[in-house]
């Protein structure tokens, strides 16, 4: 049965695609003067050719808005809260593992704890949570609680670094505790364990048809730090909604590869993947991982239930963020390592995103050197635009209780997401060219707690 919210959540996509459509002209409900226009005469062979290359730019993104509109539509999008489909005491042992530099023990001991009260709240028995840091972040003493410390001087085989040397570091045989069919769910120091989600965890890991798995992340949950990043990632959490789920639901394969926390994998298949990727395998960990994993033919779920994280605290951490996710993806694509089949859609994708400055350039170049197009091409073109300018409304209706916040303050919200659009587009541009000629074997920290020194900058 089709739920209320979700009925209306599709409907007003539709209008959203539908209005910007015919605003733009794509639908042809009037005649425009450009189309007796011929682009030959009028700016020459060379420019138009250039012209018409850059207007083909805006479809590199494509593939991913179909996903994004598919999963968005296709799937309930307000679902329930998570329901066991089985007891949490027949569950399979899991592992939430927390990985950190240890540069904010404050933080990572109190989510610790907290991950742990959550998943007991939910009656779960067999589980552990294990901290692995750079350095000591002196955890409580608990049965449920072990920590583990790098050592400085651990090398993996392929020289592999950063948060991808400690992962590695934990499927070393004097290292793991854990048994080849227990399960891990991979957190960030900042990460926090939801009820639901943790419900959905112990259904994954019950069906336990597919052996990676991963869910949806909100950024808007109790204290917001800075309102202009969390908004902007608005757009975040309709990507896990639609491009990720989509993915996952239908094919069970990392098209377009996932993120790196709200992980939950099979040690043993982890173990045989191994974070152990070199240099180019070290600044986008996860991505690389799941491109690996996909050309070894495991296949993936989407897992119900979200958890919660923070947005970049300022303006210069989002950023380098972004900066960061470019170089990493730029690294794994480049890979001789993954095959050109498990890897087009991600490259595609990437490629959408390097070429974001000059793509963007139409938004000028089309009003002073109109082109004529077909009217698919039109079509296809306003929908990229229709479906990423809806992703941020529906960010927010999935991030922000409306029995909390009211209409009111609700609208306020999306209007406000929709004003960080520019913000973003800047940020995504200054990323993408500082990304391409900048050190892409350099792993920027954010900071994850108020008042603290700036992490630095590791850099190879």
């Amino acid at each position: 049965m089709i739920r209320v919210r979700h009925l209306c959540h599709c409907v007003l996509m539709c209008i959203v695609i539908f209005t910007f459509e015919a605003s733009c002209g794509a639908l042809r409900l009037s005649d425009f003067e450009y189309s007796e226009v011929n682009p030959w005469v009028e700016y020459g062979f060379t420019g138009t050719v250039v012209l018409y290359l850059l207007r083909l730019l805006t479809f590199l993104a494509l593939p991913q808005v179909i996903f994004n509109m598919l999963g968005m539509l296709l799937y309930d999008a307000f679902p329930d809260k998570v329901t066991l489909k089985g007891s949490p005491l027949l569950a399979p042992f899991v592992c939430v593992r927390i990985v950190t530099r240890g540069d904010y023990p404050e933080l990572v001991r109190a989510n610790a704890l907290r991950n742990m009260n959550t998943c007991l709240a939910v009656g779960m028995e067999n589980f552990m949570v294990e901290v692995v840091s750079d350095r000591p972040v002196h955890l409580a003493k608990h049965a449920r609680l072990r920590e583990v410390v790098v050592p400085s001087s651990y090398q993996t085989k392929s020289g592999a670094l950063f948060k991808a040397r400690a992962l590695q570091y934990c499927l070393e045989d004097d290292v793991n505790m854990l048994q080849a069919t227990d399960w891990v769910v991979h957190l960030d120091e900042e990460t926090l364990l939801t009820e639901n989600a943790v419900r959905g965890v112990i259904n994954f890991v019950l069906d336990g048809r597919h052996l990676f798995g991963q869910g949806l992340i909100t950024y808007a949950n109790e204290n917001v730090v800075n309102w202009v990043t969390t908004l902007a990632d608005s757009f975040r959490v309709a990507d896990d909604m639609g491009k990720l789920r989509f993915q996952f639901k239908r094919f069970h394969k990392p098209y377009f590869s996932w993120k790196g926390s709200y992980v939950v994998t099979q040690l043993g298949a982890e173990r045989k993947v191994s974070f152990d990727n070199g240099l180019d395998g070290s600044i986008a960990e996860d991505c690389f991982f799941s491109m690996v994993a996909f050309q070894e033919g495991y296949t993936f779920d989407f897992i119900e239930g979200e958890m919660w994280e923070k947005s970049p605290f300022t303006f210069w951490d989002f950023l380098q963020q972004r900066k960061r996710w470019m170089q990493g993806i730029w690294l794994v694509v480049h890979s001789p390592v993954i095959q050109l089949r498990y890897k087009a859609l991600l490259l595609i994708s990437l490629y959408s995103w390097v070429t974001l400055p000059l793509a963007m350039s139409n938004l000028v170049l089309a009003a002073f050197f109109p082109l004529p197009m077909p009217q698919l091409l039109d079509i296809l073109a306003a929908l990229s635009g229709a479906v990423s300018l809806y992703m941020y409304v529906f960010g927010v209706l999935k991030s922000f209780s409306l029995y909390r916040m009211g209409y009111a303050r609700m609208a306020l919200c999306i209007v406000g997401a929709l004003c960080t659009v520019p913000f973003n587009i800047i940020t995504e541009n200054i990323a993408v060219i500082w990304g391409l000629f900048g050190n892409k074997h350099r792993f920027y920290v954010v900071s994850k707690q108020m008042n603290n020194a700036r992490p630095e900058t590791l850099t190879v």
